[in-house]
Parts: C-alpha cells; structure tokens; sequence
C-alpha cells in the first residue's frame, strides 16, 4: 500500500495505490488522520484511482474519515475509484453517506 498526499487551498488529497485490505485498513486510517490533524483540512479527498483492490475494510476507513471531516466542519468524498474498488463501493452503498466522484 502506498499513500501519498497533496494539499491546496484548504483540500487535502489522499492519494491511495495498491491493495486496502485488512491487513493494511488500521495504518491508511492512522496515515490519513495524521494527515487531517497536520493540515486540518476544509475538504478531504481520497483518491483511488491508484487502487487495485479493496475489501469491506476500505469502507470502514472511507466512512471513518468521513466521519472525522464531519466532526471538524469539513467535508470528504471519494475519486476515481477504479473498476474493483468501484464495485466494493456500490455494493455497500457508502456512496449515500461519502460522495463518490468519477473521472479527472
């Protein structure tokens, strides 16, 4: 799993690439709450267009840094998902609670 980030003009982008599974699910919270804490973001994007799998734990830290960006008057979506993230993310219907936006 790598994670990288970009912040701009209160946007904070959390670039995701590899495989979030459970064994990977607990750090990429703890990275991403880092990164919320170091630049207290308005808005928080994660972006998975760098993604090639994710199980239901990739829904427990999309809706926990939902959650977070909530508490602190911000907002979170999702980008980019690709084709198998996509489908996890449809199935669980978390884009009724995290927007999912697709394309650049």
């Amino acid at each position: 799993m790598n994670i990288s980030a970009a912040f701009s003009a209160g946007k904070l982008t959390v670039y995701l690439a590899g495989e979030l599974d459970h064994h990977e699910a607990r750090s990429v919270t703890e990275t991403v709450d880092a990164l919320i804490d170091e630049y207290l973001p308005r808005d928080c994007v994660l972006d998975m267009s760098g993604l090639t799998f994710m199980d239901s734990s990739g829904i427990a830290v999309i809706i926990k840094t939902g959650k977070r960006m909530k508490t602190l008057g911000g907002r979170a979506w999702i980008e980019n998902p690709s084709k198998q993230p996509r489908r996890v993310i449809d199935a669980s219907g978390i884009d009724r609670l995290v927007p999912v936006a697709i394309g650049k």
